[in-house]
């Protein structure tokens, strides 16, 4: 048996847990758990333990979060639901240090009880993952904000108003819902969000060429030169800022041609198979692609973080120290190099659209 399938082993006491202080505590025993077996297992294989964890941790939040309602005499849910995850969540690709990026489905015909119910259920939900060591998304997207939170009808009608406009805040919202993975609740209300999604984004080249502006903009942290871009100030000066210096550029390159290909899937290793499986964008190296993923997906573990009452408070940074270690920085330049070819190839895409005056 793998050390992940091991691992999977070892819920049980998130999944007993009946209180977020015992959760909490079953959470900060795991986490010390994964970073045991850390140097034991394959990077996707650590990752997608972590992912598992969190995964079991977040679920196990919806269902505490529901009891207080029933405790406080709200009740049940009028309605099915599905408590759904965005972000790096979303994709199945969190650290061990993570904040909310979340957001809710409801069925329909609850009516004004269920608008009331579910407000409140986000409300208790939010303070309980906080409590477990989730703190609040700096964005706001999390499901005590509304826009976060519809009925199907509702999230179909928000989602085409965002792809009829097409502007930069609305491509952004565009590009976050794409990554949405239900965590808790019902799967039919996330296969149905997820069918209508595909439809209102059915590819087009307005659409395309709209993807393609909201993404060129980040860069790989790689000079002119192909000299790695570190912090020139401050605590982190002489540092490496892994998380936008590289993921978010690959996982936002690779995102933008998944979604001009209409592929479903939300993770950024299952994008690039299909894209792989597809031989889409000839020249581009795909496999190179991935092989820089799996390696971001390791150097975002390296990077350097904190314990601050048993929690794990991480940084997105490389240390100078980290960085002078010859196979990291090796890994690191072979990366950004992937990373600012793809973006080569979608500036040249993004040329080519608006040419055509799009």
């Amino acid at each position: 048996m793998s050390e992940a399938l091991a691992y999977e082993n070892n819920y049980a006491g998130i999944r007993a847990a009946s209180s977020p202080r015992t959760l909490r505590a079953a959470r900060i025993k795991e986490q010390s758990r994964l970073l045991d077996l850390f140097a034991a297992m394959p990077s996707p294989d650590w990752n997608h333990a972590v992912n598992q964890m969190h995964d079991e941790v977040m679920a196990r939040c919806a269902y505490l979060a529901e009891k207080v309602l029933e405790v406080e005499g709200i009740g049940v849910p009028p309605v099915p639901y599905a408590f759904v995850a965005f972000g790096s969540a979303g994709r199945g690709e969190q650290t061990l240090w993570s904040d909310q990026d979340n957001g809710l489905i409801i069925g329909e015909g609850g009516g004004e009880r269920g608008e009331l119910y579910f407000k409140y259920f986000a409300g208790v939900l939010v303070k309980i993952l906080e409590k477990v060591g989730y703190p609040p998304c700096p964005g706001n997207v999390m499901l005590s904000n509304a826009m976060w939170r519809h009925t199907l009808t509702g999230w179909r009608e928000q989602l085409q108003g965002w792809r009829d406009e097409l502007q930069w805040e609305q491509i952004r919202y565009l590009n976050i819902a794409s990554d949405m993975r239900c965590i808790a609740g019902s799967r039919e209300l996330e296969r149905e969000w997820k069918k209508a999604f595909q439809e209102v984004m059915e590819p087009g080249e307005a659409l395309t060429a709209a993807l393609l502006r909201g993404t060129v903009r980040h860069k790989a942290g790689l000079n002119v030169l192909g000299q790695v871009i570190t912090e020139p100030f401050g605590e982190h000066a002489g540092s490496f800022d892994v998380k936008y210096g590289l993921y978010m550029p690959l996982v936002n390159g690779m995102r933008c041609i998944a979604l001009q290909y209409g592929i479903p899937e939300t993770s950024t290793a299952e994008r690039l198979k299909q894209l792989i499986r597809l031989e889409a964008v000839p020249g581009l190296g795909l496999e190179a692609c991935r092989q820089a993923f799996y390696t971001t997906l390791k150097l975002r573990s390296l990077t350097s973080y904190t314990v601050y009452d048993g929690m794990l408070q991480g940084s997105s940074y490389l240390t100078p120290s980290m960085m002078k270690q010859k196979e990291v920085k090796q890994e690191l330049r072979e990366s950004l190099g992937t990373v600012k070819l793809l973006y080569r190839t979608l500036q040249r895409q993004l040329r080519f659209t608006e040419r055509k005056g799009l």
